[in-house]
């Protein structure tokens, strides 16, 4: 059932009532029994399950990855040996001053 809130004409008085949507609806004021007006509310909304947040969207695979392996094969080993290489060549410098 909706919620609907009023507010009285008379006295400025607004309130809240839950309804059945083809139900009867509030007329008087509880306050003053004067007519009342209902007035337009935002609605409830309420997302539910994966996929609202941002942090949802960051955990999916990379395209490259999802298609499965569009990638070249020796591309990751590759990469890894660059770095590899690299490192080794700034840690040289620092060996050979220990060694003499």
């Amino acid at each position: 059932m909706p919620l609907y809130e009023y507010e009285c004409t008379a006295c400025g008085q607004r309130f809240e009532r839950i309804e059945k949507v083809a139900g009867p609806h509030a007329k008087k004021c509880p306050k003053c029994g004067r007519r009342v007006e209902r007035l337009m509310a935002a609605p409830a909304i309420r997302f539910k399950g994966s996929g609202w947040y941002v942090t949802d969207y960051g955990r999916k695979a990379a395209p490259s990855e999802a298609k499965g392996g569009d990638s070249q094969p020796g591309e990751a080993a590759k990469t890894e040996k660059l770095a590899k290489e690299s490192k080794d060549s700034k840690e040289t410098p620092a060996k050979a001053k220990k060694e003499s």
